[in-house]
């Protein structure tokens, strides 16, 4: 009798948990919303004299002959770059003889705006387009500088899904990525496999209210970013603010609800 009572109680327990993550307003089709949406980006190009650049695209300085070769670049990928016109340069990124992206650089006549046509490659086939439009930060001339972006457009359509995981949890999907970011909300840290966290990267999440979640990114124990997920009254947009550690302004991702 006790055993049957406690297989009654486990199944009571395990359906309320699943009810619980159901009812979250979270969970949900999502599509970007591009028009309302905002993903600053910076690089950094530096003339080491003759035809040799250092590339820096947020990861640390990359440096290679511009002469459209492919040459060693940061983890294990290969980096090259040319001129394909006095005001173009093409810049392509390898890895495992696979082409992973390619980036079409326009230079303004002033030679202060440099517009960005980037194009990632997936393992499966699949594209990514995007434009970027840069402004020149400070000194420099030609394409070396400093490139902060001014304007973002994703012209490939973005999906997200929300799911519900564990019994307190949610997995956020974006399958053009290949990406499922898993998270429980009780403010323990947790790796990437789910497990509790050790010295690597790991993840936090936490309910500030009904419709507000903060989830904090760390390595090594310290905060690397945050993100804030908000969900508008009506339930239909989903907005994601992800703050970095040592830049200044947020990426604002905007979602509607399918």
């Amino acid at each position: 009798m006790l055993k049957r009572i406690l297989e009654i109680l486990t199944v009571i327990c395990l359906a309320t948990s699943i009810a619980c993550s159901a009812q979250s307003p979270f969970i949900g089709q999502w599509r970007f919303d591009s028009s309302r949406s905002g993903t600053p980006d910076e690089m950094k190009v530096q003339s080491q004299g003759g035809n040799k650049y250092s590339f820096d695209f947020g990861g640390g300085a990359e440096t290679i002959i511009a002469d459209g070769t492919f040459q060693s670049g940061h983890e294990g990928t290969l980096l090259s770059a040319k001129q394909a016109a006095p005001d173009a340069w093409i810049v392509e990124r390898k890895k495992d003889g696979r082409l992973m992206l390619r980036a079409t650089w326009k230079l303004s006549s002033d030679g202060n705006m440099l517009t960005d046509y980037y194009r990632e490659f997936g393992s499966d086939g699949s594209t990514l387009s995007l434009d970027y439009v840069y402004q020149r930060i400070g000194e420099g001339s030609g394409f070396a500088g400093d490139w902060q972006s001014i304007k973002e457009t994703r012209n490939t359509p973005l999906l997200m899904e929300v799911k519900a995981y564990e019994s307190d949890g949610l997995s956020f999907i974006t399958p053009s990525q290949q990406r499922t970011q898993n998270v429980r909300f009780d403010d323990k840290d947790y790796s990437a496999d789910g497990s509790i966290a050790g010295q690597g990267a790991a993840l936090s999440g936490r309910r500030v209210d009904e419709q507000n979640l903060l989830i904090t990114h760390k390595y090594k124990e310290k905060v690397t970013g945050t993100e804030n997920v908000g969900l508008s009254s009506d339930r239909k947009t989903l907005t994601i603010t992800l703050h970095y550690i040592g830049r200044d302004k947020p990426d604002v991702m905007v979602y509607q609800r399918q």
